[in-house]
């Protein structure tokens, strides 16, 4: 049953190449395998797939998150690498160096090359 079998993240590239350079020059991804045009990254012991689509970047919610043990380190790591964090107005919650804390979790958003919203999260004590 689907509860047993693993479950693998997409990303929607319209642009392979110009998406590959962000995941795997900005981000620091690996790439293990090509398969179908797109490629296969491994985060966390969990495959993610980059394949190419002209629907990339058309959600208006995040296509995932890393679940992450310190989202300031996360985020400093990844602003000193080039990348551009989000600041989003939330109800009842207020962003310090791009980073909500609210729910029980801090998070911080970030587009990536093909405008799909990616976060990486951390859980915190309520």
């Amino acid at each position: 049953m689907l509860n047993s079998a693993p479950i693998r993240a997409y990303i929607p590239a319209s642009n392979i190449q110009r998406a590959r350079r962000f995941y795997e020059q900005i981000v620091g991804l690996q790439p293990v395998a090509e398969y179908a045009g797109g490629v296969i990254y491994i985060c966390g012991g969990a495959e993610v797939f980059m394949y190419p689509t002209p629907n990339a970047g058309t959600s208006k919610a995040s296509q995932a998150f890393w679940q992450v043990a310190d989202v300031e380190a996360e985020v400093a790591d990844l602003k000193a690498r080039g990348v551009v964090f989000e600041e989003y107005a939330m109800p009842g919650a207020k962003m310090k160096n791009s980073i909500v804390t609210a729910g029980g979790a801090k998070a911080a958003w970030f587009k990536d090359s093909e405008g799909n919203i990616m976060a990486v999260v951390q859980r915190v004590a309520v």
